[in-house]
């Protein structure tokens, strides 16, 4: 073989092998490879080798995994005329290849600049107060919007997140003493129940405490007087048990006594409870007590003994 002929042997063995190191594709496992015909979609490559045809087919290889888009800080002027900075993040993954690539161009800057957009009319709608305060509110707003518009691009957010609302210097001072503010009026407020609560729980005690002296001497005094009831009842039983018929002859006793003090004399039936009282005896003949005349009368003869029997 002359020498010519063996370079372009050589030589087209070479271009060969160029063709065919071309023509081979590696996809990554996170990877879709989607093969391009004289620039007309014609299949989507799982991850794996795969070998185009020369010369006539090409690969454009799209990352499935999930991604994130930075939303770069911007100035936004809310309702009430205060400039705040705010920026986002965007999560998102690409669920169909084929409409990712062909559907729109450059979708990291389209949906970051939609985010920015809808940034401003969001929070231009809201008060600081209620930026500050409804962050949630603003990136379900914020994702129901974006979703809406790339429905049709092959791509899905998964999470859409408001880093941060940063007011200027002087309104955070501002807001610092407001919020200063309303932690001491709540400590005075605190400060005030605490005292009040305390008042009322001295004078419930001391109430409380009242009630139940009131009802211990009451109770002390029913109990004294149910013991003297009792005592009394106990003395007028034994008093009425033993002592009613001597009792009775005592005041008999007393009243003759009394009677014979004045120096008069009186019959005596024989049967009277007085004889047996002065130790007399029954059988003995009742004597005729003569009684002192009064003065200015004069004195009766003596009744005759009656013979017994």
């Amino acid at each position: 073989m002359s020498g010519p002929l063996l370079f372009i042997t050589a030589f087209a063995a070479f271009i060969v092998l160029i063709i065919l190191a071309r023509s081979a594709r590696i996809v990554s496992q996170y990877e879709k490879g989607l093969v391009l015909r004289l620039g007309k979609y014609h299949a989507t490559a799982d991850s794996g080798l795969t070998i185009l045809a020369p010369l006539i087919d090409e690969m454009i290889k799209v990352d499935m995994r999930e991604q994130v888009i930075n939303v770069e800080p911007q100035k936004v002027i809310t309702r009430d005329n205060v400039t705040v900075t705010v920026d986002a993040v965007i999560y998102y993954r690409v669920v169909d290849p084929v409409r990712a690539v062909f559907e729109v161009q450059h979708f990291g800057l389209a949906v970051t600049t939609l985010a920015q957009t809808n940034l401003r009319n969001l929070i231009g709608d809201k008060s600081l107060d209620e930026t500050l305060t409804a962050r949630d509110v603003i990136n379900t707003n914020l994702r129901g919007v974006l979703d809406e518009a790339t429905n049709t691009w092959g791509v899905k957010l998964t999470r859409v997140e408001v880093q941060k609302i940063d007011p200027p210097s002087d309104i955070t001072e501002a807001m610092s003493r407001q919020m200063k503010a309303e932690r001491d009026k709540r400590a005075l407020i605190l400060d005030s129940e605490g005292v009040r609560q305390s008042e009322i729980l001295k004078a419930e005690g001391f109430k409380q405490a009242e009630i139940l002296k009131a009802e211990g001497d009451a109770q002390a005094r029913l109990t004294r007087a149910t013991a003297e009831a009792k005592a009394i009842e106990m003395v007028a039983t034994a008093a009425e048990k033993f002592f009613h018929e001597r009792a009775a002859l005592s005041r008999q006793l007393d009243v003759l006594q009394s009677t014979l003090t004045h120096n008069a004399k009186f019959v005596i039936p024989g049967n009277a409870d007085l004889v047996a009282v002065l130790g007399l005896d029954s059988q003995t003949p009742p004597a005729m007590v003569p009684l002192r005349p009064r003065e200015g009368r004069e004195p009766r003869p003596p009744l005759p003994e009656h013979p017994r029997g």
